[in-house]
């Protein structure tokens, strides 16, 4: 075993893996033989600082190496350890001293400390022990020197105590005034003798203590602030600020407010302690836009100082427009001129500037418009003309708002009526009406009901009726109807005839009770509809007195030979003059037979020498109403071949007779008839006279025919009545039948609507008429002449009723 020892120096601080030196060539150990004798770090308490390098020969830092952890205060400072080689073994020992470099600066125990100091007890040459700052680095590198910064009231004093520590202490040279310089902050700085040197610092805060010299100071004399009005309980209004130039407890400062009405103090309150003003109760710019407050500041001492509060309410737009109706006209008249003024409105809003302006509007499509007047004054006016009957009443909306950022509005609703003017004529439903009336209707009858409207209202509403002042056929039209002044029903004054009066009209006047009033009028088309009231009347053969017209028939007449014919008419009109001939009775049925339609008395056999030279035939002729109406006619036919034969027959008969026996009954009989008549004569001319003098002064006179003799105007509808054409026959007779003349008339014939005769029905109707007049022959074709013509033109005829007369 060998020994061997070496020594190395290096600083400390150095980088993992720096060399610290070549063992190889300082032991003069050959590299290889490191390798071989597997060389390595035995023994050291500090061996992880150092790490063996074989292949190299070198001692390299295997960690870093911090002199002050290792040694601390040591000067010398410096480790040992052991290299062993085997085969054979030898031993080394390597000491490595760390020496030490300025990687510390001087530092103090504390960063900061406080020191107090009274101003009124603190006396210049007063002194106050410092701590000494420690720098773990060692010889130069320590610490070297202190020094005191600033220096105006305080200086350093510093002395080296054996163990060679440095004793510091700062001494006050000049007095301390708190209110100028409550705070003095000095730097105590250390510093070693490395290069470069390094230094620390300790702050040394010197607080001087107060002492209640000084009386509180406001920062300013007036305050301003705002608040919005309806601000909440609570809200912060603004701060004031008092100084007291004393500390802590003398330097506290209370606040309050001075001289304040209780009506102030309900509205705001103060912090005491901070000076804070709050809001306390309602704050309403309306009632209050200005605060003045007196605020106090005292300190514990009793030292006080006042400044003045000036608090500026701001306006919210918080209060709704009020609406007020000064004047208002209602209703107002229809016919009121445009820009007419229907109501004065007062808008006032309690908020001011563009909060309190306000603008006015009312609801569209209105005949109304509002104008500004005054200073919140509106005036609501017609823009158009009213009309009632489009318009009775408007439901007016007025709408203020005023001009706030948040605008706020009313509303208010005026109802405004219209009242009449009586400017609408009462109107009928229809300008003209047809009204179909049966004839001999009850007198006093409703016939219709007119109905006038009047757009108007109430009184100027209120329709009356009343008959036009006119005639009809030379009779006031009140004579014939009348009309009920309240409901426009208009009566019959009395019963209507067909055959006197189909037809007339009267004029309707509606009227309002307005004033002036107005009127309407309409037509009243009143139509007569017939009824069957009239049996058929026989015009020939004429029976007068019991007595008639005698036919001749040659007993060498065949088969259709025309003995005469039956004409008869009805006053009546349409269905109700559809007239039908029936045989009734008949000498000889076998014999003749009556054309249903035409009333021809025809033979249907021939004529033999065994039938009655005298032949009687009693027809009926019916109409075609509801119910029926008829007529009996008795007609003699002479079945001779000539006159004289009929006279020898009348002659034989005669004689026959005992004349003398009935000569007397018969003219004893017939001065009792003809006194009988002769009276009833005269009371009949008499009540006649009367009744038409009476009937001229009601109706106008009738034109119609006698119809005995003078037939009316007799149509055939369509063809389906007595005759296939309607025939008027005018007979002129003399006293002489050889004299008479016949003449034939034009036949005619008429359309009529036919309505039901039960009813009065008001409708439009259309009645057209038509008459066509041709003259015809009358004669039978490829028979003998008319037997009118033939009978009674007949030379012999006045002689042959006569003749038959006496045989009675």
């Amino acid at each position: 075993m060998a020994h061997g020892q070496m020594r190395y120096s290096i600083p400390e601080e150095m980088v993992k893996g720096s060399i610290i030196g070549n063992i190889a060539v300082d032991l003069e150990i050959d590299v290889k033989r490191l390798k071989s004798g597997r060389a390595r770090i035995v023994a050291g308490d500090s061996s992880r600082y150092v790490e063996l390098n074989t292949d190299k020969g070198i001692l390299v830092v295997n960690e870093r190496i911090d002199r002050e952890a290792l040694c601390k205060k040591t000067t010398v400072c410096s480790f040992s350890i052991e290299i062993i080689l085997e085969n054979p073994i030898h031993l080394y020992r390597i000491t490595v001293e760390i020496t030490d470099i300025n990687d510390h600066a001087p530092k103090f125990s504390n960063e900061e400390i406080n020191i107090e100091i009274s101003e009124t007890t603190a006396l210049p040459g007063a002194r106050f022990l410092l701590d000494s700052a420690y720098d773990p680095d060692v010889g130069i590198n320590t610490i070297q020197s202190y020094s005191l910064n600033p220096t105006d009231n305080f200086v350093l004093k510093q002395a080296t105590q054996p163990d060679g520590t440095i004793y510091i202490e700062m001494m006050l040279q000049s007095p301390v005034d708190r209110e100028k310089q409550e705070d003095l902050s000095l730097t105590l700085t250390a510093v070693d003798g490395g290069h470069p040197p390094r230094s620390g610092a300790m702050k040394i805060n010197v607080k001087v203590l107060d002492a209640n010299d000084n009386a509180p100071v406001f920062t300013k004399k007036h305050y301003k602030a705002e608040v919005p009005e309806n601000s909440s309980k609570g809200t912060f209004v603004t701060k004031v600020s008092a100084t007291d130039s004393d500390k802590g407890i003398n330097s506290e400062v209370t606040y309050a407010f001075r001289h304040i009405t209780d009506k102030h103090s309900d509205v705001f309150e103060i912090n005491e302690k901070s000076g804070e003003i709050f809001v306390r109760g309602s704050v309403d710019f309306e009632s209050m836009q200005k605060y003045k407050i007196n605020v106090e500041a005292r300190d514990h001492g009793g030292f006080t100082d006042s400044c003045e509060l000036i608090i500026d309410i701001i306006d919210v737009n918080d209060n709704i427009p009020i609406i007020t109706l000064t004047s208002f006209t209602n209703p107002v008249s229809e016919d009121a001129l445009p820009g007419t003024t229907v109501a004065v409105i007062n808008v006032k809003d309690l908020d001011s500037g563009e909060n309190g302006e306000v603008t006015c509007v009312i609801s569209e499509n209105s005949p109304f418009v509002i104008k500004s007047s005054l200073t919140n004054y509106f005036v609501l006016q017609t823009e158009e003309y009213l009309n009632r009957e489009t318009n009775a009443e408007y439901n007016i909306t007025i709408k203020a708002t005023d001009h706030g950022s948040n605008s706020l509005f009313s509303n208010k609703m005026l109802h405004i009526r219209v009242s009449d003017v009586n400017d609408n004529a009462p109107l009928f439903e229809q300008r003209s009406y047809c009204v179909y009336l049966t004839e001999n209707n009850t007198p006093g009858v409703s016939i219709f009901t007119v109905k006038a409207n009047d757009a108007d209202c109430c009184q100027n509403a209120r329709v009356s009726y009343l008959l036009e002042d006119s005639e009809v056929n030379g009779v006031p039209a009140s004579s014939l109807v009348s009309v009920n002044a309240e409901n426009g029903v208009i009566h019959a004054v009395h019963s209507f005839d067909y055959e006197k009066l189909k037809e007339f009209q009267v004029k309707v006047r509606a009227q309002d009770a307005g004033s002036p009033p107005l009127s309407g009028n309409a037509t009243v088309r009143i139509i007569i509809q017939d009824q069957n009231d009239n049996a058929p009347q026989i015009l020939y053969p004429a029976q007068t007195g019991g007595s008639s017209v005698a036919e001749m028939v040659p007993r060498s007449a065949d088969v259709g030979y025309l003995v005469t014919k039956v004409v008869a008419v009805d006053v009546d009109s349409g269905q109700n003059a559809w007239l039908s001939y029936k045989l009734q009775k008949a000498t000889d049925r076998a014999l003749f037979e009556v054309g249903s339609q035409n009333g021809e008395i025809r033979t249907i056999r021939p004529v033999s020498d065994k039938d009655a030279m005298k032949q009687r035939l009693t027809v009926i002729v019916e109409d075609n109403g509801q119910p029926s109406r008829s007529a009996t006619v008795n007609v003699n036919v002479m079945v001779a071949d000539s006159f004289p034969e009929v006279l020898s027959e009348f002659s034989d008969n005669t004689h026959d007779k005992d004349y003398n026996d009935n000569l007397t009954f018969y003219l004893v009989l017939a001065l009792a008839v003809v006194s009988f008549l002769f009276i009833l004569s005269l009371v009949v001319i008499i009540s006649v006279k009367i009744y038409r003098w009476r009937q001229s002064r009601i109706f106008y006179q009738s034109n119609l025919p006698v119809i005995p003799y003078y037939p009316t105007l007799y149509s055939d509808a369509g063809g389906t009545g007595t005759l296939q054409h309607m025939h008027n026959y005018e007979v002129y007779m003399t006293t002489d039948s050889r004299k008479s003349d016949c003449k034939f008339v034009r036949p005619s014939s008429q359309n009529i609507l036919i309505m039901d005769p039960k009813s009065a029905e008001t409708m439009k109707c259309t009645r057209n008429e038509k008459s066509i007049f041709d003259e015809t022959d009358l004669q039978d074709k490829g028979k003998v002449g008319n037997p009118v013509q033939k009978h009674f033109c007949h030379a012999g005829l006045k002689s042959l009723n006569i003749l038959i007369a006496i045989n009675k």
